[in-house]
């Protein structure tokens, strides 16, 4: 009669697993669902259209190329602080002198390796 109980004990215990797995998962579930509701709702509402940003008048913002060059650091005999220089310790730049690009040599192959004629 034993061994009809241990067998009958370890169904139950089986069976209460699952059962306490499946609770488990349940509450898992229900977390994630509050929860995503919850982000959801504290995100407020959508902008409306007259709310999106517009184009400024004078139309696009255009890129701007220039040379910067790196401001000089002032010269001293005492040790300088980052508050006591310009753009408190930031490295400040000015406009630099307008430069030409460097362009490809004609007849240049463009670089190493890559299949050109060559030098001239």
């Amino acid at each position: 009669m034993q061994t009809a109980d241990l067998a009958a004990g370890r169904g139950a215990l089986g069976i209460g697993l699952v059962v306490a797995a499946v609770v488990v998962v349940a509450l898992l579930i229900g977390a994630f669902a509050f929860g995503s509701r919850r982000v959801a709702r504290s995100r407020g509402r959508r902008p409306r259209p007259e709310e999106q940003p517009r184009m400024p008048g004078d139309g696009p913002v255009r890129e701007v190329r220039e040379h910067r060059e790196p401001d000089e650091v002032p010269r001293s005999d005492a040790r300088l602080t980052p508050h006591e220089l310009n753009g408190h310790g930031n490295s400040g730049t000015r406009t630099g002198a307008p430069q030409e690009r460097p362009r490809w040599d004609e007849g240049s192959s463009g670089g190493f390796g890559s299949g050109g004629p060559g030098g001239r």
